[in-house]
Parts: structure tokens; C-alpha cells; sequence
């Protein structure tokens, strides 16, 4: 039985990487992660993280980033050539970390569709607080590194992603606890696809518009 070769769509949180884990774990060869960078290639889109630091991330896993600037106007396309050049390479699925966003079901399939390749969704439809149990007790560590302000403040940033966050989000009220609606977003530094953990700090946060981030850095040696 031939061994099926992917890419892992690659955001540096919590839902990439336990997707990636538990593809890894039915047998599928992760060959690439793929991350798609904002315009000035500076920063990855909706995380907020930098390209430096989700470098240091994929070297930590043992794993080649490809990484992509990218407009909203371009995104698609860029996606799809990034996955026509990996097709050379052999890899003939891609994986991806989304839960019950039905949009993002359907962009999904229609441009792994379109490219011919296979698109695996291990999360999808799955319940929230299992999954993050499943994610904590599989041994993986992230902190959140930005925040949607109309519903978790600025004390929420760096929170580490353990039984208490999940006790004080299910106390916070109508929060998705995987953060679903865009809630916040984590950065992974450690877990059972890692060969060692990321060293980093953070620095401050910042504002824009209604969203919140952290600004973490690679640790200086």
C-alpha cells in the first residue's frame, strides 16, 4: 500500500498542529507545512506571527515551510501554484485543521479539487472541549497570541493552553472554546510532532482595528 504524501496548511496553532498529529499518526507522511505570510511577508495572516518565528516553529518539528506572500486578491491563486510545485514532489493530499466552518469546508475541497490532490480534515465536526482535552493530554504546549477584543482582553494574551484556560473560557461566557469565530488564535511551541521545543519571548502587544496580538520573538541565544 502506497503511502500517502501531504502538505499540512500551516497557521503555527493549536488546530494545524493536532491536525497534523493525528494525520501523522494514521499513517500519512507529512512532507510539507504550508503558511501563507500577509503582503509585506512580514507577519502570517489572522495569527499575526512572524515568518521568522514560524520558521524556527517548522525547524523545531523537522519539517520544510513553504511560506507565501500573499493579498487577499492573490491568495487563492498563490495557494493553488504552491500545491501544483508540491504535486512535482509527490504529494497528493493536503491537510487542514478546520472544525465546522462550512465556508471553509467548501474552499477547501473545491481547490484540493482543482489541483487534484485529496484534502483530509481530521478536526471536522468534531466537539470542542474533547479536542482541546485531546491536545492538551497529547502533550503539545501553546499560549495564545492574539485575541479578538469584542470578546477576550488583553489579560488573555500569553495564556498558556491548559486545563485552566479551558475552565476560565468555559466560564467566560458564549466563547467557542477552539475559537472558532475567530475568538483567538494560539501559538504552538511544543507537542509530540516537535523534536525540541521553541525557544521564544514575548515582547508587548498591539491593537489593530478590533484584534489584539502578541509579539512574540525567537529567543536570543
Amino acid at each position: 500500500m502506497d503511502i500517502l504524501k501531504a502538505f499540512v496548511s500551516w497557521s503555527g496553532g493549536k488546530d494545524s498542529a493536532l491536525a497534523c498529529y493525528r494525520a501523522m499518526v494514521n499513517g500519512v507522511k507529512v512532507l510539507y507545512l504550508v503558511n501563507m505570510l500577509g503582503e509585506t511577508g512580514k507577519y502570517s495572516r489572522s495569527h499575526g506571527l512572524t515568518a521568522e518565528l514560524l520558521k524556527t516553529q517548522a525547524s523545531a518539528i523537522g519539517i520544510p515551510i513553504i511560506q507565501k506572500n500573499t493579498t487577499w486578491e492573490n491568495y487563492e491563486y498563490e495557494f493553488k501554484n504552491t500545491i501544483m510545485q508540491l504535486k512535482k514532489d509527490g504529494v497528493s493530499a493536503g491537510v487542514f485543521g478546520d472544525i465546522d466552518v462550512q465556508e471553509h469546508r467548501e474552499w477547501v475541497e473545491r481547490v484540493c479539487m482543482e489541483t487534484g490532490i485529496k484534502a483530509i480534515l481530521p478536526l471536522w465536526n468534531e466537539e470542542r472541549e474533547p479536542l482541546m482535552k485531546e491536545f492538551i493530554c497529547s502533550g503539545f504546549k501553546a499560549i495564545l497570541c492574539s485575541t479578538n477584543a469584542s470578546f477576550l482582553g488583553s489579560e488573555w494574551l500569553g495564556k498558556e493552553v491548559d486545563s485552566d484556560f479551558i475552565r476560565d473560557l468555559k466560564a467566560s461566557g458564549n466563547i467557542d472554546l477552539c475559537g472558532e469565530r475567530g475568538e483567538y488564535h494560539t501559538f504552538v511551541y511544543d507537542g509530540p510532532i516537535f523534536k525540541f521545543p521553541v525557544r521564544f519571548s514575548a515582547v508587548k502587544w498591539i491593537q489593530k482595528d478590533k484584534n489584539l496580538f502578541l509579539e512574540i520573538c525567537n529567543a536570543k541565544s
